[in-house]
């Protein structure tokens, strides 16, 4: 006995008495379909059994990326604005904007960002503000210690965010995969002869690598000597020029022979301690940058962390999915090694 025929877009547009593309805009989740008529299309689609043509989807995409994208909505980038914690200074990298709204517009999105905490932004007026807005979608870049995002309500959006300072509300994430960082970086320089690898960073950059740092750190030091392994040195205070004194007296008593640390400051206090790079130390910068040329580095590859978010915002978007998901997905994005100049 033939299997029945498929549920088709055409099945569906008769049942609802609509159009073919206003039923194809309802399954997409298009805005400007009437959330009434979104819902009955959706319904219908359920109880008829529809099932996508994943192989006419792919070709639609395709046809629809030759055509100039026309913005049909915003996602929202928040950020946080609190300089007493002393985490938007040079010494911390963030998801820059601009390789979001790369990908966003490859999606036919445009991105806007919001500052928590600057010019009286408080959480819940953000919220009133992106319900005025029609915006359905938030990126969270958590960059306080303080976490203002951790505020928001975030049940009417489809959000993200990056890494993992923010435990609660405990949303999808992307964040890059520091503990193999750690791991690749440490590798890379046993190949090069160093023996005693130092890492010196903040507790908020722990944090928000999940202990990535301090778990990398300490499985490759699994296969040292004892005599080898040097302790994770966490600096005391989130303004890095604050911590010379105990940078100082770590570097005293435990002598590496490599540093991984932050670019700012770190290598003016070598300079102080009589340190010249490479000759009497090799250093690393824990959280590389293209604008970084000449040392050698951990490149966290922020650019696929923003397509990896963005990817996500879509998926939920297409998928009708709202609020903070039962089950957070995590996407880690691998680390690469950057040679330069300040290793041997």
């Amino acid at each position: 006995m033939p299997s029945p025929s498929p549920i088709t877009l055409h099945d569906l547009a008769r049942a609802a008495g609509v159009s073919v593309m206003t039923v194809s805009r309802a399954l997409r989740g298009e805005a400007r379909v009437a959330p009434a008529t979104r819902e009955r299309i959706l319904e219908l689609a359920e109880s008829m059994g529809y099932q996508p043509d994943p192989d006419l989807a792919r070709l639609m995409q395709r046809v629809r990326s030759r055509k100039t994208v026309k913005f049909r909505s915003v996602i929202a980038v928040i950020r946080e604005w609190v300089p007493d914690d002393d985490l938007l200074s040079p010494s911390y990298q963030y998801v820059p904007l601009e390789p979001i709204r790369e990908r966003a517009r490859g999606h036919g999105y445009e991105v806007e960002e919001f500052w928590l905490g600057r010019d009286g932004l408080t959480p819940k007026k953000l919220g009133k503000v992106l319900h005025a807005r029609g915006i359905e979608a938030v990126i969270v870049s958590p960059q306080s210690t303080r976490l203002l995002c951790a505020e928001v309500d975030y049940a009417p959006f489809a959000a993200v965010a990056f890494g993992y300072a923010m435990r609660e509300p405990a949303l999808h994430m992307c964040a890059g995969n520091m503990t193999l960082g750690i791991q690749t970086a440490a590798e890379e320089l046993s190949a090069l002869g160093y023996r005693r690898i130092g890492v010196a960073v903040t507790q908020w950059i722990v944090n928000r690598s999940q202990f990535g740092y301090s778990g990398g750190l300490f499985h490759f030091q699994q296969s040292l000597p004892e005599t080898d392994r040097i302790p994770l040195l966490l600096l005391p205070h989130n303004r890095i020029e604050r911590g010379f004194a105990t940078f100082s007296q770590w570097m005293k008593e435990n002598e590496p022979d490599v540093l991984i640390s932050f670019d700012t400051h770190v290598p003016e206090w070598l300079a102080r301690l009589g340190l010249r790079v490479p000759e009497d130390i090799g250093f690393v910068v824990h959280d590389w940058t293209p604008a970084m040329q000449g040392y050698a580095g951990i490149y966290q590859r922020r650019d696929h962390l923003a397509a990896s978010a963005v990817d996500l915002i879509v998926t939920q978007l297409s998928q009708h999915e709202r609020g903070v998901p039962a089950v957070p997905r995590q996407i880690m994005i691998p680390p690469q090694w950057v040679p330069g100049s300040s290793v041997r």
